[in-house]
């Protein structure tokens, strides 16, 4: 029997019960919604129902919600065994590993079971959602809802539109998540589906120049993240944030936004983080990676040079770990811009969200100005030429500001 045309709007669906999966359902089902997990793996959708009961019921116990709302929130989680029997949604959200021939099969399989009107979500941080939206025969009801880890923590919410939406004001789908999201609390952003969306773009070069200033020798990583924290009010250090992250993790989003935008030069991983990867240093997950952690977490070796720090910040933009990485972020927002992929105010706001920077980086150019950032640039393009610091032709225009 064909789908209803008619779904019961309360309905979401969660396809794949990972970490991210699970915590998106939690982020639904505490929205009110009742939300039914899917899975391939045999038994994974409820062993993910019980850790997401377990985990309500602790946050209960802590007092963070009451008691009625842990039970109402287990209440709404429901465990379907297959595609076909899943009840018509409003939205199913997509949370499977990072394959676009999987993705596009999964889509293809959702378009068949789940009325024209249910919105198809795909969690992906990467993939292009024109290409996902190309497996289903409607694909304007394709988008993607990019959460951050963990969901019910993290505020931001990047909502994709493909080739297929005209705009969002146009389209129902853009119109009806960005709705949803702001019910379930989130702060949603708007972005074409460019390579990496806005934050994994906007932040290839916070990871980048660090790694290319300790394999240079400027400093030790503990000295880079010092001069960052300090000197620009980082939370954390961009290599400290890799270990943490895990460098396979941060490897393959960059090499997946490299690849994407035709090997841009911009965008190359280094040969630094490649070879952390091969030798399995892939950060405290693995106990060593840029630096060597304990059982606890804790680094062992991340002794920074305080004096040197100070000494690097202020000299020349090629060695200064601040003004090299802000130039960089600022030209890298600064062009997503101006190429019309998102707004300066939801590029500012994704990146002070997604990751905790203290300030966006639109910000940061009209601190710094426009002009001086050129400048550092020009000077980062004679010292290492190749492409990688060309400045983006938008920079000294005043609409940019």
């Amino acid at each position: 029997m064909a789908p209803s045309d008619e779904p019961e709007l309360e309905h979401i669906a969660v396809v794949g019960t990972g970490a991210m999966g699970t915590g998106i359902a939690q982020v639904a089902a505490q929205g009110g919604h009742p939300v039914h997990l899917v899975d391939t793996m045999p038994g994974a959708a409820e062993a993910a129902r019980d850790r997401l009961a377990t985990t309500l019921n602790r946050l209960a116990n802590k007092g963070k919600i009451t008691l009625a709302e842990a039970d109402t929130t287990i209440a709404n989680l429901n465990v379907a065994d297959d595609l076909a029997s899943l009840p018509p949604c409003l939205l199913v959200i997509e949370a499977i590993r990072e394959d676009l021939g999987d993705k596009c099969q999964l889509f293809g399989e959702l378009a068949d079971h789940q009325p024209r009107t249910t919105i198809l979500a795909s969690n992906t941080s990467s993939l292009d959602i024109t290409e996902i939206a190309s497996a289903i025969p409607d694909p304007e009801r394709v988008i993607g809802l990019h959460f951050f880890n963990p969901p019910p923590l993290m505020r931001l919410v990047e909502i994709i539109r493909g080739d297929q939406h005209d705009d969002e004001a146009s389209s129902a789908p853009l119109r009806t998540a960005d709705a949803l999201m702001r019910e379930w609390g989130k702060t949603p952003v708007h972005c074409t589906s460019t390579p990496g969306f806005i934050v994994n773009r906007v932040a290839r070069p916070f990871y980048g120049e660090a790694q290319r200033m300790v394999a240079n020798g400027v400093a030790d990583a503990a000295t880079i993240d010092l001069a960052l924290r300090e000197y620009a009010g980082f939370r954390m250090g961009p290599l400290e944030l890799t270990d943490l992250i895990g460098q396979d993790v941060n490897l393959a989003v960059g090499t997946s936004v490299w690849e994407q935008t035709g090997r841009d030069p911009r965008y190359a991983p280094t040969d630094f983080q490649r070879e952390l990867v091969a030798g399995g240093r892939l950060g405290r997950k693995s106990g060593r990676g840029i630096f060597t952690y304990d059982e606890s977490g804790r680094a062992l070796d991340a002794s920074p040079d305080a004096a040197r720090a100070q000494e690097l910040v202020g000299g020349p933009v090629d060695t200064d770990p601040v003004a090299r990485t802000l130039a960089m972020l600022v030209n890298e927002a600064v062009d997503l811009v101006a190429r019309g992929e998102a707004t300066a105010d939801d590029v500012d706001t994704a990146m002070k969200l997604g990751t905790n920077y203290p300030k966006g980086p639109l910000e940061w150019g009209r601190e710094i100005g426009y002009d001086v950032v050129a400048a550092q640039l020009a000077e980062l393009d004679r010292v290492f030429p190749g492409g990688r610091y060309r400045a983006s032709a938008a920079l000294t225009e005043a609409t940019t500001a």
